[in-house]
């Protein structure tokens, strides 16, 4: 999917009916994250400016705002493929370095497995030449649903 209102369509199409959720929240607009592939029930990508006040002291981009792009990413996926859910374990392991040179980075989630009351994700990092700089594994509690 190349328009992030498709993507905040379908999100709101699976959530229950009058759940308070702002969709998209306010840290995946101030990240500017864009939504660029999503294949029904199996994996999302989104894409994100590296920006200059993302750095570390060194000019690389820093490893929590790393996993918040990832997080970014695993969060509106776990959205459509289950119920609202809470991230309970985000694991991340760091390969390569973000560098200033990079335009942008894009972020991969993908269903690993899922059970009546879990999800297991699998999240990359990707540049444009499709290495990858980054990986974790995630896993969100699936909230309990009130009946109505």
């Amino acid at each position: 999917m190349s328009d992030g209102n498709d993507i905040n369509a379908l999100l709101r199409a699976r959530l229950p009916a009058g759940a308070p959720l702002q969709i998209p929240p306010p840290c995946l607009l101030d990240m500017q994250g864009e939504p660029v592939a999503y294949v029904e029930g199996v994996s999302l990508a989104m894409r994100f400016p590296v920006l200059p006040r993302y750095q570390n002291p060194i000019g690389h981009m820093q490893g929590g705002f790393i996993v918040a792009a990832l997080d970014n990413t695993l969060g509106p996926f776990s959205y459509l493929i289950a119920p609202p859910s809470v991230t309970t374990s985000l694991n991340t392991q760091y390969l390569r370095p973000v560098t200033p040179d990079m335009p942008h980075i894009t972020c991969h989630a993908r269903l690993m497995e899922r059970t009546r009351n879990q999800l297991f994700l699998a999240g990359e990092v990707r540049d444009d030449a499709g290495r990858v700089l980054v990986m974790c594994q995630a896993v969100c509690q699936i909230l309990p649903q009130k009946s109505t």
